[in-house]
């Protein structure tokens, strides 16, 4: 008979409780109880991302996303969805830098129904040639949509590529066109066999369940499905960077937009929660410090926009901004200067300081107010960063960030030696009403009509 090992018991809030449950081939339960509504969240979190991918053979994760809801053993193409639709229920997927996750948000009465589905595709997918080239047709065009026709797309895409010459972060989770084209069905099917198997699978349930139950059902659905020998990958590294990057090209639009990317820690790092907040301090509100100076006092841009990337391993500390018509980037980015050297030299007001850990951490709890946010949040930093205790101990560390925090942090972290800089420069010969396409060679260097500085 197959059995449960209980790992841990922590809390998640005030009312909720967390449970991380182990079967013998490996697979992890998280579980937590919310009697809110008789609805369940149940998630499949895989620790594969685009990072785990190898040059020339990138978008393998993403073009999974489309797979895993097209045909198994037992379903026909599309039944999947059409079977959790007509229980109410709602099923979606994301794949991102660390992890892949498959969320179904099913009716209680429907746990055992999603028990199933999920068990079911994790083993018994159907690869076939048709199959697969209809999703490599649909990821192909996503591609094009978001990226080669939009400009922010490009901008995000050539500012990772830019910021990591080595790490598995320089290219896009949703791959390079070439790579998508050229994927074998022979390597895809070794994709699947590979990551997706119960060991590298963490289940997590959230909602109103009758805990044994959930045990049992799970037990029976996956605990026969062996385990698979999971590749040891060797830790990435990237070289430390130690001089301004920069990259410019034409687009055909009305005006510069400008994306700034500062080398900055992984989540796990205590440094995280104070440059979230930071995020906050410079672009979290219409009286932040980068949103009065840059447009309402200097009126220089139209927007900015700063965020923190919760990735495992050292990432971005992000600006965006886009100009505003009659100026260039220039100036806007010799004022976010100004603004950065002022935080680095002197400490925020406590007022300034309070209202900005006031936003951070009302976002933080209302993200955890539903099954689903409880659900997304626990499994992430269990897969991402190895416990899903982490988020409790990510709200306690934005509540501890004081001023001299803010100013070491922003010392540290927001010199120009360590940031890396795209800008996407109006067309004269393009049209300023419409994205251009870009070609869709899948280069992994940058565009040929790029210049770059160091």
């Amino acid at each position: 008979m197959t059995t449960w090992t209980l790992d841990v018991e922590a809390p998640l809030g005030r009312q909720a409780t967390v449970r991380r449950w182990r079967l013998g081939n490996g697979l992890r339960l998280l579980t937590s109880i919310d009697r809110g509504a008789p609805i369940v969240s149940y998630q499949t979190w895989f620790g594969v991302g685009s990072r785990h991918e190898q040059p020339g053979k990138t978008g393998m994760a993403h073009l999974f996303e489309h797979l895993m809801f097209n045909q198994t053993e037992t379903l026909g193409p599309g039944e999947f969805d059409r079977v959790v639709e007509r229980t109410g229920g709602e099923s979606n997927a994301a794949t991102w830098v660390d992890w892949t996750y498959y969320r179904l948000s099913l009716p209680a009465r429907d746990l055992a129904l999603g028990v199933r589905l999920e068990a079911e595709r994790m083993t018994r997918l159907v690869l076939d040639p048709t199959t697969v080239e209809a999703e490599r047709d649909v990821v192909t065009n996503e591609r094009r949509e978001r990226v080669e026709d939009d400009v922010d797309g490009w901008l995000d895409e050539q500012l990772m590529a830019l910021a990591f010459e080595h790490h598995g972060y320089r290219w896009p989770t949703i791959g390079w066109m070439a790579d998508i084209r050229g994927l074998a069905l022979d390597e895809i099917r070794a994709f699947y066999r590979t990551w997706y198997a119960p060991n590298n699978a963490c289940l997590v349930v959230v909602g109103d369940i009758d805990e044994p139950q959930l045990l049992d059902l799970v037990a029976k659905a996956y605990g026969d499905i062996p385990p698979a020998v999971l590749p040891v990958i060797a830790p990435d590294t990237e070289p430390p960077q130690t001089h301004e990057r920069v990259l410019r090209a034409p687009k055909p639009i009305a005006t510069d937009r400008v994306l700034i990317g500062y080398k900055a820690p992984g989540q796990a790092h205590a440094d995280w929660p104070v440059l979230e907040l930071v995020a906050t301090l410079l672009a979290g509100s219409p009286s932040s410090r980068l949103h009065r100076l840059l447009v309402v006092e200097k009126e220089l841009a139209s927007s900015v926009d700063a965020q923190l990337t919760p990735f495992r391993d050292p990432s971005l500390f992000r600006l965006a901004i886009t100009v505003a018509r009659g100026h260039r980037a220039e100036a806007s980015l010799a004022a976010i200067d100004q603004a950065l050297a002022e935080l680095a030299s002197a400490p925020p007001s406590p007022a300034e300081l309070n209202k900005a850990k006031s936003l951070v951490e009302t976002d933080f709890w209302t993200s955890l107010t539903d099954a689903d946010g409880k659900a997304e949040a626990i499994g992430h930093h269990e897969v991402a960063l190895g416990d899903f205790r982490g988020v409790t101990a990510l709200a306690a560390a934005l509540a501890a960030v004081t001023a001299e925090d803010v100013v070491r942090v922003a010392r540290t972290y927001l010199g120009r030696s360590t940031r890396s800089v795209v800008i996407a420069e109006p067309d004269p010969d393009g049209d300023p009403g419409e994205d251009s396409e870009e070609s869709d060679d899948g280069d992994e260097a940058l565009g040929d009509d790029s210049e770059v500085s160091a």
